[in-house]
């Protein structure tokens, strides 16, 4: 019998020995910085009873822990935190990639399309948004984003701090952009940036981030999703499929690719339908559109040291409703193409060189067809076309504690499109007229730019400049035009922009950060070039001015930040003057084109405005389930010439989120809750009307049917409110504006693989 004890006794030891010698083996994790790819030497961790520091190789030894946290804290890269199965991942990988916190130096929010592991810095977005059609509807759950809402479900155009339009530099991976051809703004930069296609939005605030071009009020850059190489052939992808009650909204989205180790193809595609919704007092708005989007990346590694990415993007859109506007969207096509090399080199300050080429074409057809003929005089169309392309290369040089980011870029833009007048009643029966809307307007800008980040013991700088060299032409001013503003058809304007930053904690959860900037910028083509079209917010009609002066912003952001342990508090308070803001005036000495026009605007520069605000954030950990985050955004802005509110300023938001997390991490639930108070600073030169108050509840449920199918469902506008957004257009010949959905229900469903 003893010896079968032994017998048996012996395997048994082996056995546990075994296992804990698994549970201790010593695991390695190479830290990288994402950017670089240069090893995070130095940063600290905690992971359960463990502690150690990053060495020269960025390589940090842990032995596995189930169900613990690994807290990380470095001085570029901030603290962060990985759940058990991130641990995993990278020891499996070997490997950690982590973005360096030098963005965070601006007033910046990040916006992740994909879920976050940790929603405390990130705001949340889910698979819903995924499938949105317009990207501005992600940025405005953002309190401080609102939007100009002259469609029922399209074309919605951002607004930050009371900037908009040119005043907000809208840019693809840093570089692109495109350019609205409806005179109206039916096809803002926004609304061609697909977001099943986007990794995330930066909105970088203020006249700070001068490297993708002059933010005058603001920058929003739209990251794709990255390239990325595995060791063996590998597919992925998913869909996902989504219905929206109020307004029979169907959305769908996919994606799949492939990678080895030299190569990533992935192809993407997005369809989108609705139809009229109904208001919260039962009133329907007319809301039609269709909207598809297809596009590939193509990534390719040369070597080590050398990659190469392009994408090309392929936009359509169709018969959408414009009811603040005299025609619809019939057609509008879009190509988005992108070509980009990266070179890194090795053991040298100079670590990166990246050069980008672009261009975007938009064919956008409007026209009054889809309106009933009661009414109507004549059938009117525009077929516009716009083109925007260039170039951007950019340096990285990086030194022991700094770092400056250096380069020039080149952006060329134009617009063309005639509007026919075909009357078939009146006086005017079987006349048509026809009317050049931009004159075939050509605005270049050359601009050199750099940026350097300095840390001098627990003080991080940051100083950006850019200067701009900006050429505007008319290549075929009409006669009207020349009439108005004279014969010169060429302008050439420097516009030098600087911005100095410090941010500094003030101990280790309070940090504190100061701006300044000053940024300029030359009018766009339609405050140059718009030729007796009403594309304001009254239904005056606007003449361009090829004289305007470039307008001036300088702008002073203070931010506050305290971190606690599951708290977490941001404070931005801003005060901006304006010199020589362009606005316009009515001038008594013009007449309209259009007879049902009251009168022509000219476009000029204010002498002296500013606008000043705060915007506030807070996220707390209430317990291992639930969270919950709120968020304040408040603009007053005053025309000092004319003694009244400017145009166009959102009324104060208030925004507060509950977040639950159950069933280990299976299901999630929210419910958000929204306050808008009443706007009744309003601009009389504009016929602006005040807007009332109103409140809203929403609730999403998600659920993880299986480890990569994820079921969500909801309703916005739970209480179904009658509401309208300050900025929402008026529908045309009537003072009520756009009324915003009543209750809307809503499910999607999300596969991975």
């Amino acid at each position: 019998m003893t010896n079968l004890v032994k017998g048996a006794l012996v395997p048994f030891f082996l056995f546990v020995s075994f296992f804990w010698t698994q549970a201790q083996e010593t695991h390695e994790i190479k830290l990288v910085n994402q950017e670089t790819m240069r090893p995070i030497i130095g940063a600290t961790f905690q992971y359960g009873t463990q502690r150690g520091i990053s060495d020269h190789s960025g390589t940090i030894l842990v032995h596995l822990e189930n169900k613990e946290i690994m807290k990380l804290s470095h001085l570029s890269f901030g603290t962060w935190e990985l759940n058990a199965t991130a641990i995993k991942k990278a020891i499996k990988e070997k490997v950690f990639y982590k973005q360096e916190d030098f963005i965070n130096l601006h007033p910046v929010t990040v916006l992740a399309i994909r879920p976050s592991e940790k929603p405390i810095d990130k705001i949340k977005i889910d698979y819903q948004e995924q499938l949105a059609h317009d990207a501005t509807a992600i940025l405005t759950q953002n309190p401080g984003v609102s939007s100009i809402r002259k469609g029922g479900n399209y074309g919605f155009d951002p607004v930050i701090r009371g900037f908009k339009y040119d005043q907000l530099n809208i840019v693809l991976d840093g570089a692109q952009s495109t350019i609205a051809a409806c005179p109206n703004r039916m096809d803002p930069p926004t609304s061609q940036m697909a977001p099943n296609m986007l990794d995330r939005i930066e909105i970088l605030k203020g006249p700070h981030a001068l490297r993708f071009g002059t933010g005058f009020g603001g920058t929003i850059n739209f990251i794709p999703a990255q390239i990325t190489f595995s060791e063996e052939n590998s597919y992925y992808g998913r869909a996902s499929s989504g219905f929206e009650t109020n307004g029979d909204v169907s959305r769908n989205e996919a994606k799949i690719g492939f990678m080895n180790k030299r190569l990533d193809l992935a192809f993407f595609g997005s369809w989108s339908k609705g139809n009229d919704y109904t208001a919260g007092n039962g009133s329907t708005v007319a809301a039609n559109f269709e909207r598809s989007s297809v596009g590939l990346h193509l990534g390719f590694k040369h070597s080590a040291l050398s990659q190469f990415k392009f994408s090309a993007i392929q936009n359509k859109a169709r018969d959408a409703d414009f009811p603040a506007l005299p025609m619809d969207l019939r057609k509008d096509h879009t190509w988005l193409l992108n070509a980009r090399h990266d070179l890194r080199f090795e053991e040298r300050n100079l670590f990166s060189w990246n050069t980008t080429l672009f261009a975007s074409f938009v064919d956008h057809l409007m026209d009054n067809l889809l309106r009933p003929e009661t009414g109507r005089m004549s059938n009117n169309s525009t077929n516009a076309n716009t083109f925007n392309y260039g170039g951007r290369s950019e340096g990285v040089w990086i030194f022991d504690e700094s770092k400056l980011y250096a380069g020039a870029d080149l952006r060329i833009e134009g617009a063309k499109g005639i509007r026919e007048r075909s009357f078939f009643k009146g006086p005017n029966s079987g006349v048509t007229l026809v009317d050049n809307a931009w004159q075939e307007g050509v605005i270049s800008k050359g601009g050199l730019f750099a940026e350097y980040h300095i840390k001098r013991k627990n003080i991080q700088y940051i100083l950006s400049s850019r200067i701009v060299l900006n050429h505007a032409t008319i290549n075929k001013p009409t006669l009207e035009f020349i009439q108005a503003n004279g014969l010169k058809n060429t302008s050439t304007q420097w516009n030098p922009n600087i911005s100095i930053g410090l941010k500094k904690p003030l101990s280790e959860s309070v940090t504190l950060g100061t701006w300044f900037g000053r940024a300029q910028i030359s009018g766009g083509l339609t405050e140059r070039f718009i030729n007796y079209f009403p594309v304001g917010l009254d239904p005056y009609e606007l003449v361009g001015n090829p004289f305007l002066l470039p307008e001036i912003n300088h702008q002073l952001d203070v931010t506050f930040e305290w971190v606690g342990p599951k708290s977490k508090i941001n404070i931005d308070l801003f005060a901006s003057y304006l010199k020589d803001f362009i606005s316009s005036y009515i001038d008594t000495d013009l007449n309209p084109r259009l007879p049902m026009s009251p009168g022509v605007r000219r476009y000029i520069n204010i002498e002296k405005a500013y606008k000043t605000g705060l915007e506030f954030n807070w996220s707390q950990e209430l317990s291992a389930q639930f969270k919950h985050q709120m968020g304040i955004a408040y603009t007053i802005a005053q025309d000092v010439e004319r003694e009244e509110p400017l145009p166009e300023i959102a009324p104060l938001d208030i925004r507060y989120t509950l977040m639950g997390n159950h069933l280990k991490g299976k299901l999630q639930t929210e419910v958000s809750f929204r306050h808008v108070l009443e706007q009744s600073r309003v601009s009389k030169e504009y016929g602006e009307t005040t807007s009332p108050s109103f409140s809203l509840v929403d609730a999403t449920i998600g659920y993880s049917i299986y480890e990569n199918t994820r079921l969500s469902a909801g309703v916005n506008n739970l209480l179904n409110r009658s509401y309208n957004e300050h900025l929402n257009r008026s529908v045309r010949g009537t003072n009520e504006p756009i009324l915003a959905p009543g209750r809307n229900l809503f499910a999607s469903l999300n596969i991975n693989f």
